[in-house]
């Protein structure tokens, strides 16, 4: 195993020159844009960064550090958020690409700059071979794991950084990328208001999907963006002369359209560029007091278009009669003095700050969406700020705070195929069952969650690759009633219930009728009704489905019609219609010696142990006394007990176990796992040699690499049960040990 600290100790790491001097280069880039610096980390992350990709190239053919370090200038230079983020990108890879471990990471630099890297890791496997059609649901999956927000920047800067040395990929690969960028990478930094990166990012994608309409606008616009830039300062400062003049407050700020902007204007308006009009733009935000800001914005207007000559068919009024969101501004198109267009909007500074609230509503109203997050909202007003004005205390305040939960009501998790899903927070396995398809659900007998076996109520994370594990026979069981969260799986589980309970008493009145006949015993619905009645039922359906339960002796009731004995009371009704498969008739035939009732031994007293639940020493438990005169021992966690506790407390009994030796209980194991030779001697040494424990039955099955067991097996307690428990789930392959409780 690796170690960083004997990485880092070493002095005879000798760095080529252009990767020293671009070392010096980022620290200063530190220096200039980050509230505070730790150049020593830095370095540090720097140094084992070389270290672990010395053997690594890129495509191009440099030194893999090549990228790293470039990523991490591009997050000082442009998110500028602090130096744990530097750091970040400058081992954002080594991970993934070399011997190093996130454990490594941790004692070297500290729990943060682990959690980012573990962050940038997973976040990196997310979106490569996923459908782009789903980019929607991976930009939620990317936001919903990452617990620190400075992970997505890096993982901006990592994306930008590889758009513009794309050049060196095969053409294949670079579309793919180029793809996944314009759809994936470039709406997420646009929601996270990094629109440089996101005009950038655009662009370099137009430039490998479109090369031939990407280099006619470049051709097209005669120049650089910095010409362009520098032509809009030229139309700029006759117009800021007048405006002062004018005894006005104000300031101007310009821009031009990116390319893949125009690109996009050109063709959903199926004209050339010459036509496209808002290609150069200005944006004049006055200083008003007084509520003069609507008569100062017509004002300005006004010397704008004396100054330059108006299109009027490009004039809109946004002021008096504002767009959905809020926006207001006046927005007209002039032609500068070499005839070219370029679009003026005129506003308010309070205009200007409802416009630019955390870039909300302007994404709303570009993008179509009807809804912003309030969370997000925030977030974007809070990252702006923090941009704009790099303060120390509050970027700590920033990264510690705020917590990335937009959508933390859903978790998106992946198929054996990598199709994305969608469910909500605290979804299960089943609930992942159901959602593919409902026979998935009823056919599903386990899961593994990324390549292990988990139970079936394990709560999914985002990022989970589930696989569904399936037999042929159909099931519902009404304990996992108790888990999903899905209307769909409830709804669906419950109808099954229904469907097998109604079945169970249709059985359960052919058990009847063919017993009844034998007897020449014959009833009419209102006699059976009765019946039930006389045995505490409220209707023969319920008294025919303990008779398929097996909770009811035929002959009860047909000794009953005979000698007419008033029965009792009922036995327990089980609250899950799950009609029981019990592997015991009658579970442990000890008496009552191993139990205190009401605190005292009754030698001679006829004990049933339930099936339902199958109690051994250890376990917290209650009697009921039944209607034959027998005490039946329960569990207090039995699915029997509610009914029993809440309907005959006149009939319970307080249990508590006495201490005796050489007494043994009846339970079963539910052992799954992934079959491999040898797997059932394993089992069998490990309880019956070395855990000394008698085994009165195993039933066994394998299906598409599954092993699936039922083990019946004598125990003395709870505390040897789990003892057992335990060392089974050390043999190799099992995946999971559950009690069996039927």
């Amino acid at each position: 195993m690796l170690e960083a600290s004997g990485i880092l100790q070493e002095q005879d790491i000798a760095i080529a020159a252009p990767y020293g001097q671009q070392l010096d280069d980022l620290i200063a880039d530190c220096h200039q844009y980050l509230p505070s610096v730790d150049e020593a980390m830095i370095r540090r992350a720097f140094k084992l960064s070389y270290w672990a990709h010395r053997n690594d190239r890129r495509a191009s053919g440099e030194l893999y550090i090549s990228h790293p370090i470039a990523v991490a200038r591009i997050v000082a230079q442009e998110i500028r958020l602090d130096d744990t983020s530097v750091g970040a990108a400058l081992l954002h890879d080594v991970v993934e690409d070399t011997d190093l471990t996130i454990e490594i990471l941790r004692a070297e630099f500290g729990e943060q700059m682990a959690l980012l890297i573990d962050g940038l890791t997973k976040i990196r496997g997310i979106y490569a071979n996923r459908a782009l059609g789903q980019a929607e649901n991976v930009r939620k999956l990317i936001l919903s794991m990452a617990q620190d927000v400075r992970v997505i920047f890096v993982k901006f800067a990592d994306r930008l950084h590889n758009m513009k040395t794309i050049e060196s990929l095969p053409p294949a690969k670079r579309l793919k990328i180029a793809t996944e960028t314009l759809r994936l990478f470039a709406p997420l930094a646009h929601r996270f208001g990094l629109q440089r990166i996101k005009s950038e990012l655009e662009d370099l994608s137009l430039k490998v999907l479109e090369p031939e309409e990407y280099a006619g606008i470049v051709s097209g616009l005669k120049g650089s963006r910095q010409q362009r830039e520098a032509h809009i300062s030229s139309f700029i400062q006759p117009l800021s002369k007048n405006l002062r003049e004018q005894g006005l407050e104000f300031e101007i700020k310009g821009r031009s359209k990116n390319l893949y902007s125009i690109f996009q204007k050109m063709r959903a308006q199926n004209k050339p560029l010459q036509e496209i009009y808002d290609v150069f733009a200005i944006r004049i935000i006055l200083n008003t007091a007084g509520g003069k800001g609507k008569e100062e914005c017509w004002r300005v207007y006004s010397i704008v278009t004396d100054l330059y000559k108006p299109l009027p068919e490009r004039f809109r009024d946004f002021i008096s009669v504002p767009k959905s969101n809020g926006y207001q501004s006046l927005h007209t198109t002039v032609l500068d003095s070499d005839g070219r267009r370029i679009e003026v909007q005129i506003r308010t500074q309070e205009m200007h700050e409802i416009a630019e609230r955390g870039v909300a509503a302007h994404w709303k109203y570009k993008e179509g969406v009807d809804a912003m997050d309030a969370k997000m909202d925030q977030f974007l007003t809070w990252v702006r700020d923090l941009m704009e004005n790099p303060d120390a205390e509050q970027a700590t305040e920033f990264v510690q705070e705020f917590s990335l939960d937009l959508y933390t009501d859903e978790i998106y998790v992946f198929t054996p195929r990598g199709d994305l899903k969608a469910l909500p927070k605290d979804a299960t396995p089943v609930d992942f069952a159901f959602q593919i398809h409902t026979d998935v659900g009823f056919h599903c007998i386990g899961a593994k969650v990324n390549g292990k076996m988990v139970p079936l109520s394990h709560k999914l994370r985002s990022g989970d690759q589930v696989e569904i594990i399936t037999s042929k026979k159909i099931t519902a069981n009404p304990g996992w009633i108790k888990f999903v969260v899905t209307h769909k799986a409830r709804s669906r589980i419950r109808h099954r219930i229904n469907e097998e309970r109604r079945e169970a008493v249709r059985y359960g009145r052919q058990l009847w009728e063919k017993k009844a006949k034998r007897a020449r015993i014959s009833l009419s619905e209102d006699e059976l009704i009765r019946l039930a009645s006389q045995f505490n039922y409220s209707t023969s359906a319920q008294m025919f489905y303990e008779i398929s339960s097996g909770l009811l002796d035929v002959q009860d009731l047909i000794q009953y019609l005979r000698t007419g004995d008033s029965p009792n009371s009922d036995e327990e009704v089980p609250l899950s219609p799950e009609p029981p498969v019990s592997f015991l008739e009658h579970a442990q035939d000890h008496g009552a010696e191993a139990l205190l009732i009401n605190g005292e031994r009754i030698r001679g007293l006829a004990t049933v142990y339930a099936s339902c639940c199958n109690p051994i020493p250890g376990d917290s438990v209650f009697g009921y006394i039944s209607r034959a005169g027998t005490i039946n021992i329960h569990r207090t966690g039995c699915r029997n007990a509610a009914h029993l506790l809440v309907n005959h407390p006149d009939r319970i009994q307080s249990c508590t176990w006495s201490r005796q030796k050489d007494v043994r209980f009846v339970v079963g194991l539910r052992v799954i796992g992934e079959d491999r030779v040898g797997i059932l001697h394993d089992l069998t040494t490990v309880i019956s040699r070395n855990l000394k424990t008698n085994i009165r039955s195993i039933t066994v099955k394998t299906e598409d690499g599954l092993f699936e067991g039922t083990i019946i097996l004598h125990v003395s307690d709870l505390k040897h049960l789990k003892r057992l428990i335990e060392r089974v789930k050390r043999v190799d392959n099992i995946r999971g040990v559950y009690r069996f409780e039927e």
